[in-house]
C-alpha cells in the first residue's frame, strides 16, 4: 500500500488542474506585448489574481506574483530593509522557528536579533514586548511564521500584530505551513499585518510560484529590476504557474473535520508503540495545525525510520523539505529546548484529512514494526 503523508513539502496536482494547465499552454504570448497574442495570458494573470484576492478576502492591488514562498519571504525582508541602502532604519527581530528563508533573510539584515519561544514554538510575547520597548531609534520590523509546519504550532498572529503595531512597528508574516490548514481573512488581518507570504505547490498548484500580500502603506525596494508585478519583480511572468495558483485557490476546499484522521492516527501510535511522544502542542490543542503529526521515537534515528518507511509505501519528512538534506539538528527543535539525545528521532507525518482508515491503520503498524526493527539494532 501507498500512503502520503508529506502534504506540508509539497501536494498533487489534481486531474482537472492538469486538463486547466494542457490548454493554458496554447496561450504562449508574452502578457507585457500589446499584440493580439498576449491578450489571453494577460487575461489569465488578471484572472488569477482575482482567485487568490477572493482567496484571502483582499484587494487585487495588495497582490504580487513572486516564484515562491521563500522569493516572497525574501522580498519583503529585504525589500524594506534596503529601502534606504545608505541609512537602515530598521531593526529586525524573527522567530527562532521560521522557515530558513526568512530566517537567513533576517539574518543578513544590518540589525537583527532573534526572539525566544516557549516549549510548544510559540512566540514568547513578554520577550517581544521588551525588545519592541527597547527599541528606541530604529523602527522594529518583525517577522514570524503564522503556523509552523515542522512541529505544528499556531501563533497569535492578531495579539502579535496589535503588539507591534502599538510600538509602530511592522509585521511580516509567513502563512505557507498554515495557509493550508486554516484560512487567512485579510478583512480580519489587515489591521495587524503588513505583509504576508505564501507558496502555491502547498495547495496543489505547480511548484515555482508564490504570493506576497501587501499594505498599500508599505513600500518595498524590489530586488530584482523589471516592470512586472508594479515594478516589484522583473522577469517575463511565468504564466503556467500563476494560472495554476489562480485555479488551486478557486477549487481549494477546507475539511470540515481536517483533525479526525490525524487524531486518530496520534492515538493509535501512542496506545502501541512505547516511549514515544508529541513534539508542539498537545493533540487537543487549537494552537495546532490540523493536519500535523511530530513525533519523536526515542532511540531511533529519524533518517533511518523515514527511510524504512519508504520501503514499506508510507511517504513522511523529518521536518521541512528545505532543511530535510541537512544533518545539523532542527532549528525549530533546537530553539524550544528539546533534549540532546532526542533531536534526530523524529518524523513529521502531515495529512490531508482524507485518509481512509485502512489507510492509517497501515501506517500505524507499519510505524510499530519499523520502529521495533531499529531498536533491535
Amino acid at each position: 500500500m501507498q500512503v502520503y503523508l508529506d502534504y506540508a513539502a509539497t501536494t498533487p496536482l489534481s486531474d482537472s488542474m492538469k486538463t486547466y494547465l494542457t490548454s493554458v499552454l496554447n496561450q504562449w504570448g508574452n502578457p507585457s506585448s500589446l499584440h493580439a497574442q498576449a491578450k489571453q495570458p494577460r487575461q489569465i494573470i488578471d484572472g488569477a489574481r482575482r482567485s487568490v484576492a477572493a482567496f484571502l478576502h483582499a484587494d487585487t492591488g495588495e497582490i504580487t506574483f513572486v516564484p515562491s514562498g521563500s522569493a516572497g519571504n525574501t522580498l519583503a525582508v529585504k525589500g524594506l530593509t534596503s529601502e534606504n541602502p545608505f541609512k537602515n532604519r530598521y531593526a529586525v527581530f524573527y522567530s527562532p522557528t521560521s522557515h530558513k528563508s526568512m530566517q537567513k533573510a533576517c539574518e543578513s539584515c544590518l540589525y537583527s536579533q532573534k526572539l525566544t519561544v516557549n516549549s510548544v514554538g510559540e512566540i514568547d510575547l513578554s520577550f517581544l514586548s521588551q525588545v519592541l520597548q527597547d527599541c528606541k531609534e530604529l523602527t522594529p520590523f518583525v517577522c514570524v511564521e503564522a503556523g509552523n509546519s515542522e512541529i505544528g504550532t499556531i501563533n497569535d498572529i492578531p495579539k502579535i500584530g496589535s503588539l507591534i503595531h502599538k510600538h509602530n512597528g511592522i509585521l511580516a508574516v509567513d502563512a505557507t505551513g498554515y495557509i493550508p490548514s486554516c484560512p487567512v481573512d485579510m478583512r480580519l488581518w489587515r489591521d495587524c499585518v503588513d505583509l504576508l507570504t505564501f507558496s502555491g505547490h502547498k495547495l496543489h498548484a505547480l511548484t515555482g510560484i508564490g504570493v506576497l500580500w501587501k499594505h498599500k502603506n508599505i513600500s518595498l525596494r524590489p530586488l530584482s529590476y523589471g516592470t512586472q508585478e508594479n515594478g516589484l519583480t522583473g522577469g517575463t511572468e511565468n504564466v503556467l504557474g500563476i494560472a495554476s495558483l489562480g485555479k488551486a485557490v478557486a477549487d481549494y476546499r477546507y475539511p470540515s473535520s481536517p483533525a479526525s484522521g490525524r487524531d486518530a492516527l496520534y492515538h493509535a501510535i501512542i496506545r502501541e508503540i512505547p516511549d514515544c511522544y508529541l513534539v508542539g502542542p498537545s493533540i487537543a490543542s487549537q494552537k495546532r495545525l490540523p493536519h500535523n503529526l511530530y513525533m519523536c521515537f526515542r532511540g531511533v534515528e529519524g533518517e533511518s525510520l523515514l527511510l524504512l518507511l519508504d520501503l514499506h509505501g508510507v511517504r513522511v519528512s523529518t521536518g521541512s523539505a528545505c532543511t530535510g538534506r541537512d544533518l545539523e539538528p532542527s532549528p525549530a527543535l533546537s530553539a524550544i529546548g528539546m533534549p540532546q539525545a532526542d533531536l534526530h528521532s523524529c518524523i513529521r507525518m502531515t495529512l490531508n484529512g482524507q485518509e481512509s482508515q485502512k489507510q492509517l491503520d497501515y501506517v500505524c503498524e507499519t510505524l510499530k514494526q519499523c520502529v521495533e526493527s531499529l531498536r533491535l539494532l
